[in-house]
């Protein structure tokens, strides 16, 4: 049992010995994290927002264009909504993670352009090289983060910068070669993505799962190591998030106009980075909602469709800046009012051990203060010397005492 300064009892304890506070914040930073759960609400509303604001942008395309969502526009309306959700699922998965993979774009560049050029040659051909060249770029991205401990903008810019040189040989676009439509298959890319979206959306909502992705979130010097819970699962994010990536870009292929025109890629980046902190993922990681990857993306795929009847050109850098300027504004709310609530006033902290064995908050693992003695360890020194006659001693007063029934 565990005891504070005053001898009062600390909570229960589990059969390990381990304080239930203990295990209950077992995922928390044991110096400086929030110890309970993120608050969801913020999240519910503004997604409640976004699909308002789809719905909108919807009924404002059917008035203006209802073909467009109908019959093989509607299929490549939903090949578009899944080609921009990997892309940003792949965002959104390194950004939870805390490291941010700003090669998203290029990677989906290059493998829109390996793909035209091999297409030709099959399904499987195309893909299993370009599959494999990602999971490995991927895992040399996870490596130089996790193990010399740097900012994964700063080493995924890096490595967004040798995709861009790769990606500078090309001199002009390149026709798609074969043929694979993907609108045969719409339906099940859209339910995949969303499925995908929104299960993960719930599994990153549970309060240990939500901790563990985004515990290489610093929380005091950002070059402290995280540990190797940490350093795992964010180079799994961002192997995870290459591969995303590499996938959109060959929907986007399959699905475009017939040609690849080269460039750097990084455009494709800021809109899906822009993308999935609009649909309430935090800029510092680990906080995000459950549908609204889902709602965002939708919501950019119809307003670019909606753009089309009045024949605007709306350039992927004004619209990803746009998006990422909003997302910042969101990112500012999810963080203020998505964070666990404050304990009130009075409440004692919660309990964590320490290195010495005392548990925080002025708990110690010591048994209660034994009660004092009323009775002195010593009699009394006389103050009075006169001797005592031997007849007066109370052992010969006249009345019998229990030890005298033993007629001794």
């Amino acid at each position: 049992m565990a005891y504070d300064d005053a001898g009062r009892t600390a909570p229960p304890e589990t059969s390990s010995g381990v304080p239930a506070a203990v295990l209950e914040n077992v995922f928390d930073d044991p110096a400086h994290g929030e110890p309970g759960r993120d608050r969801i609400a913020v999240h519910v509303i503004w997604e409640f927002v976004l699909l308002a604001g789809l719905v909108t942008m919807a009924w404002l395309l059917w008035r203006e264009d209802a073909d467009a969502l109908r019959g093989g526009a509607l299929k490549a309306l939903l090949v578009d909504v899944a080609a921009l959700g990997l892309l940003t699922l792949a965002a959104g998965l390194s950004l939870r993670a805390g490291a941010v993979n700003l090669a998203i774009g290029p990677v989906a560049l290059a493998a829109a352009l390996h793909f035209a050029e091999q297409g030709d040659r099959g399904m499987r051909e195309a893909l299993l090289p370009a599959l494999a060249v990602a999971a490995a770029a991927g895992l040399a991205l996870a490596l130089a983060v996790v193990v010399l401990h740097v900012p994964g903008w700063a080493a995924s810019l890096a490595g967004a910068a040798g995709v861009i040189v790769h990606l500078e040989q090309r001199t002009g676009p390149v026709t798609v070669q074969g043929y694979y439509d993907p609108s045969r298959s719409a339906l099940y890319f859209f339910v995949g993505f969303a499925a995908i979206a929104v299960l993960g959306g719930l599994f990153a909502a549970m309060k240990p799962v939500r901790r563990m992705i985004g515990r290489f979130r610093p929380v005091a010097d950002p070059a402290r190591r995280r540990g190797a819970v940490a350093a795992t699962v964010t180079a799994l994010a961002l192997a995870g998030s290459t591969v995303l990536a590499m996938l959109g870009g060959v929907l986007i292929a399959a699905n475009g106009d017939g040609e690849v025109a080269p460039g750097t890629g990084l455009d494709w980046t800021v809109l899906a980075v822009g993308t999935v902190m609009l649909a309430g993922t935090s800029a510092y990681g680990r906080r995000g909602g459950i549908f609204g990857t889902l709602f965002a993306v939708c919501l950019v795929v119809v307003f670019l469709a909606w753009t089309v009847p009045y024949g605007w050109t709306v350039s992927r850098w004004a619209l990803g800046g746009t998006v990422l300027g909003a997302g910042l504004l969101v990112t500012r709310l999810v963080e203020t009012f998505g964070r666990p609530r404050p304990a009130p006033a009075g409440e004692t902290a919660p309990i964590r051990p320490t290195r010495d064995g005392a548990l925080s908050g002025g708990w110690t693992m010591t048994p209660p203060p034994e009660p004092a003695d009323a009775w002195p360890s010593v009699l009394p020194v006389r103050q009075d010397d006169s001797p005592v006659q031997a007849w007066e001693a109370p052992r010969w007063d006249s009345e019998p005492r229990r030890w005298d029934a033993d007629e001794r």
